[in-house]
């Protein structure tokens, strides 16, 4: 049985003159950026507003200059992305590859990856997608039936990926694929692989979600081919490579900030009206937040460290879900307001939009059961 350890978590010298900069380029980039667009989060997408976050040396962070990062630390980079959740800003089009797939390049790689494709990422140039999920299987990792075989100096694919996140937009995808038949062992036999976007073969079926907006895609592979050095890391360790991959989607603030607008806008009106209730409401959230925001760097520090938090990764997400999810109704009973997109005040309009958009954020980055299974296993419970 393992314990859960959620280490205090100290920012590093600097951290707050960071924090000041930050808010300073964003009060003036997004002068004029509406409540509504904010609440988008980090689902905002801008090309150009993730080049200029990139020409301030805000993307990859952490990364080696030789692949141009600035070798700052994660938690100096966990102020960064703080402030750009709290302000609404469009990260979306830098957002999976700073995240998750520049790390997963460093790491696992080939040469010519990291040279070629990671300081267009830390510039803001290129976007990712995650192939994770399929048709039937979800968040069940495990159960993968895409398969990737080999094809004289290559490779051969042949699936379907579902839920796919800026397919539409993206250069690359980082892809999990079974490269050899499921046996006993359901996690033995799967790899990741770099897929160029523009190869013949690949077909990206928009999904139009509940409030009408274009995020998701359906990804089909027919008789792709790709060049051998496309597999990264081993083969057949893609398992592992992405469950370390799943701890930094799992942990960040994104997890407990998506809302962050809503309390924004609850505050403001709490204040404006001197209404000790909702004062007291919005006081509750903020404890909340305040403690998984505790909770987030601590996973963060472990990963500075080149730990693999996991289980502790799990918990933030799911917490963080349950959270979220709460203040959309917490938002509408407070002031006893019903959500309308055609309204005219911000607060309404900010309510509508979360109230649709909220029930997906126990499914993006693993369902509430699969994360609760991964939480029960590290306990030693199942």
């Amino acid at each position: 049985m393992s314990d859960l350890v959620f280490a205090p978590c100290t920012l590093p010298d600097g951290a707050e003159a960071l924090r000041g900069e930050v808010r300073a380029f964003l009060a003036d980039e997004l002068a004029d950026y509406p409540a509504r667009r904010r609440a988008e989060s980090w689902s905002g997408y801008s090309k150009a507003f993730s080049r200029k976050v990139g020409a301030k040396g805000w993307i990859g962070m952490t990364w080696p200059r030789q692949y141009g990062g600035a070798e700052r630390s994660a938690l100096e980079r966990y102020v960064v992305l703080e402030e750009m959740l709290a302000a609404g800003a469009p990260v979306g089009a830098h957002w999976i590859a700073d995240r998750q797939s520049g790390p997963l390049l460093l790491r696992y790689g080939t040469d010519e990856q990291r040279r070629s494709i990671v300081p267009r990422i830390a510039r803001g140039e290129v976007q990712f997608c995650i192939g994770m999920s399929e048709p039937d299987s979800g968040s069940d990792l495990a159960s993968v039936r895409s398969r990737a075989a080999r094809d004289g100096n290559g490779w051969r694919l042949e699936g379907r990926k579902v839920w796919t996140s800026g397919a539409h937009e993206a250069e690359y995808m980082i892809a999990l694929f079974r490269t050899a038949a499921q046996g006993e062992d359901r996690h033995a036999g799967l790899s990741q692989f770099l897929v160029d976007m523009s190869v013949p073969g690949i077909t990206v079926r928009p999904i139009i979600d509940l409030a009408g907006q274009h995020h998701f895609n359906e990804v089909l592979f027919d008789d792709v081919r790709l060049p051998a050095d496309s597999l990264i890391g081993g083969e057949g360790q893609g398992w592992q490579q992405v469950t370390q991959e799943l701890a930094y989607e799992r942990s960040g603030p994104e997890r407990f900030l998506s809302c962050m607008q809503l309390v924004n806008e609850m505050a403001r009106m709490a204040g404006t009206r001197h209404d000790d209730a909702a004062l007291a409401a919005v006081g509750r959230l903020v404890a909340h937040l305040s403690v998984l925001r505790q909770m987030s760097l601590s996973v963060a520090a472990m990963l500075d460290r080149g730990e693999n938090p996991a289980v502790e990764a799990a918990l933030v997400k799911d917490l963080g879900a349950i959270l979220e999810q709460s203040v959309p109704e917490i938002a509408a009973d407070v002031f006893d307001i019903e959500p309308m997109l055609d309204s005219a005040g911000d607060y309404v309009q900010v309510l509508a939009y979360l109230t649709q958009v909220v029930p997906s954020y126990s499914l993006r980055g693993g369902t509430r059961e699969i994360l609760r299974g991964i939480i029960a296993r590290g306990l030693g419970l199942r």
